[in-house]
This record gives structure tokens, C-alpha cells and sequence, in this order.
């Protein structure tokens, strides 16, 4: 049990050490690490703890990171998760603060994290086309996806108000496919 916690620890400081701009950065890394490396689980696993993290108070990279150390080894699993994913941050930003005085003034810097900024937003559009496939399988789902994205960029509605209101539009529309169903199997 110990060596797969390590395993967690590990994995998880490896992916909190190269991941700038938040968990939908990550999420390329994660579907290579978990689904196709070391096939824990499916894609389909990770997008749900996404869709479910998203809704949830904290960072989400931390809680996609607890939710799969939790289902590969309880809560140890998940403290050896979350404590992967944080500790590169608290690693890196002790190191700038003890040694870097003028870090936000110096032009090599501020260069990288441009550069870095740039990696993020392909990483993040990486995430969006793999969770459009994943996600959006009908006529419902391309609505949903427009109207809550229009929601998001025009009016101050909070996110986690839309993504409740998601689930019970989900939750709606499997409860209507249903009764059809049954319907439709009594008719003939």
C-alpha cells in the first residue's frame, strides 16, 4: 500500500511541478498519466471528477487530484494526492521569495511567464476539444454548451449556479428520455 502512495505522491508532484495556469492545464497530462500510462481509469472517469470538482470550493487541479487518490487507495490516497499537487508550489514559491527580492521586475522572468502563458492556453484548448468530445454527444448538449458559455462571458452569474443548473438540466433530461423509453416499450 505504502508504494502506491508513493506512486500517488509522485505522480501528482510531477504534474503539479509543470502545470501553470490552473487544472485545465493539466488535464492533457492527467488523461496520459492516469488513463493511458497507468489506466486507473477511463477518460470519461476524469471528466466527471472535472465536472464534479468545477462545482466544489477549492482549486480544481487539488480536487481532481484527491478524487483519484481517494479512489485508488481511500483517504490516504487522497491526502498523497493533494499533498503531490501542492507541494511543488510551496516548494517553488518559498525558493522566489527567499531568493528572488525583485522577481516580478526581472525582464527574464517576466519573458518566461510570457511564454509560459502562451503553453497554458493551447494546454486549456487541448482540454476544451477533449471535453467537447466527451461531453457534448447530442443536439441538448451543443444548446447547453452555447447558452451556458454565453451566460458565462455576458452576465455575473456565478459559475457553480450554472454548472447546479447543468446537472438539473441533465438530470431533466434523462428522467424525459426515460419515460419515453418505457413509453415506447409499452406501446409495442
Amino acid at each position: 500500500m505504502f508504494s502506491e502512495l508513493l506512486v500517488l505522491y509522485l505522480l501528482f508532484f510531477r504534474m503539479g511541478a509543470v502545470t501553470f495556469g490552473g487544472g485545465y492545464a493539466m488535464l492533457p497530462i492527467l488523461r496520459r498519466e492516469i488513463v493511458q500510462n497507468h489506466q486507473w481509469m477511463s477518460e470519461e472517469d476524469i471528466m466527471d471528477y472535472y465536472a464534479l470538482s468545477q462545482g466544489l470550493p477549492g482549486i480544481i487541479a487539488i480536487n481532481v487530484s484527491v478524487f483519484i487518490g481517494y479512489r485508488r487507495r481511500g483517504i490516504p490516497g487522497g491526502v498523497a494526492s493533494a499533498f503531490g499537487m501542492v507541494s511543488p508550489c510551496i516548494i517553488i514559491i518559498s525558493l522566489i521569495a527567499f531568493f528572488l527580492s525583485n522577481f516580478q521586475d526581472n525582464p527574464y522572468v517576466r519573458s518566461a511567464l510570457a511564454a509560459i502563458s502562451v503553453c497554458v492556453t493551447a494546454l486549456i484548448l487541448d482540454a476544451v476539444i477533449s471535453m467537447w468530445k466527451k461531453g457534448v454527444k447530442d443536439l441538448l448538449g451543443i444548446v447547453i454548451c452555447f447558452a451556458m458559455l454565453g451566460l458565462s462571458l455576458f452576465t455575473g452569474i456565478s459559475p457553480i449556479l450554472l454548472v447546479i443548473v447543468c446537472a438539473l438540466i441533465g438530470i431533466v433530461a434523462q428522467s424525459i428520455r426515460r419515460a419515453r423509453s418505457i413509453e415506447g416499450g409499452d406501446a409495442k
